[in-house]
């Protein structure tokens, strides 16, 4: 067989696949940019080095059939008007994705069960679903859970770079010693109601904590094996056990600084630094202010061109979390329009090159099943029965 008639067979095996399994990303952050009055989900964009790197019409290119929208909350202070800031400001952002799908109704659907994703897959429409990264929006009123799950969140990610009332963040001093005393009490609360708890950006207390005290299995959406890049917000080998046992599942992330330690780029660290103090809290900035600020991420991504991670170490992480947890405890959550991105994996529309450095590593087509999605849906339907749901 020539090379051209080899690769051609690869690519055909490769949509092949993704057409018969269902394919799901746990983490983009696409909402950030749903709140802008310039960005068109419907359009195909073709931005590689910066700009949007979702869209639905890159979604079916990459053969993406469902993806998690994170309504991401920037931690800013805990007073109680703060905290109806972050609130209110959750809200727009799930009223922004749901403006979005409706307006797009031939294309995409909001999904709310791991049944409709596989509904709407056979309708040749993406599904969304909804996810909340910070528990900030929750403050201390427990109420606010079934809130949110009223309005279509299916998990939370109960931290983000700062610790909350809910619990400690990977990213700073601890303040609970983990989960706090209402942390607890929100954990029961997700349980009962059948909302994912994420445990992305939490600290390790934070996350042992949890696996104590959930009766249901736990995810972590978007975070990467500490093993092979040292970083606090990547799980090491005793958490990834700790997390098989308890029936979990880790979304491998392609944000490249925390698939490979990068090189130092002072210049790029000083300019995201500035842009930072500026505008602290994207969330609370007015829609001009909004814009104003996406545009000079991207004029960041554009001028300090970083190097990049590549879809290889990617896959080496998941080989190693397949090695210490086992296959049933890995899937893949991007964390695009995060910044997520690798070498190889820029956008959406670049997915399929994960499932072809599955197979050339003699994945079986049943574990890229559950790598790409099967995992994720069993803790989902778990977490479900538990609640008295599934």
């Amino acid at each position: 067989m020539s090379k051209n008639s080899s690769e051609a067979a690869i690519a055909q095996k490769i949509e092949d696949l993704h057409q018969k399994i269902l394919t799901l990303d746990s983490h983009v952050d696409t909402p950030l940019r749903l709140i802008l009055e310039s960005f068109d989900i419907s359009r195909r964009y073709d931005s590689f080095r910066s700009g949007p790197r979702v869209d639905f019409a890159r979604m079916r290119e990459g053969g993406l059939d469902a993806a998690f929208f994170a309504v991401f909350i920037d931690q800013g202070d805990r007073s109680a008007a703060a905290h109806r800031a972050a609130r209110n400001n959750a809200e727009n952002v799930i009223a922004a994705i749901r403006r979005s799908i409706d307006r797009n109704a031939q294309l995409a659907e909001l999904a709310l069960t791991p049944d409709d994703a596989y509904r709407i897959k056979a309708a040749a429409k993406r599904a969304v679903f909804i996810g909340l990264e910070n528990g900030y929006p929750i403050g201390s009123d427990l109420s606010l859970i079934e809130h949110f799950y009223d309005l279509g969140a299916r998990y939370i990610t109960l931290c983000h770079i700062a610790n909350n009332e809910i619990c400690d963040s990977s990213a700073t001093e601890p303040e609970h010693n983990g989960l706090s005393e209402f942390g607890r009490a929100a954990v029961r609360e997700m349980n009962r109601l059948g909302m994912i708890i994420d445990l992305s950006h939490a600290s390790d207390k934070t996350f042992y904590d949890v696996l104590k005290q959930s009766k249901a299995p736990v995810v972590a959406s978007h975070s990467c094996a500490r093993a092979l890049c040292d970083h606090k917000r990547n799980l090491d080998d005793d958490m990834l056990r700790t997390l098989a046992r308890n029936g979990g599942v880790i979304q491998m992330c392609i944000f490249s600084d925390f698939v490979k330690t990068p090189a130092p780029f002072p210049e790029r660290d000083a300019a995201i630094e500035a842009a930072k103090q500026k505008f602290p809290n994207y969330a609370i900035l007015p829609p001009r202010l909004k814009q104003i600020e996406m545009d000079k991420w991207d004029r960041i991504d554009a001028e300090y061109v970083r190097e990049l991670a590549t879809v290889g170490d990617v896959v080496d992480h998941i080989d190693h979390i397949v090695k210490i947890a086992g296959i049933d405890h890995v899937g893949i959550g991007t964390d695009l329009d995060g910044g997520g991105e690798v070498e190889g994996c820029r956008n959406v529309s670049e997915m399929k090159n994960i499932t072809r450095e599955l197979l050339r590593r003699g994945y079986a087509d049943s574990a890229i099943e559950k790598i790409w999605g099967a995992n994720f849906m069993r803790v989902f339907r778990e977490v479900e029965r538990i609640a008295g749901k599934g």
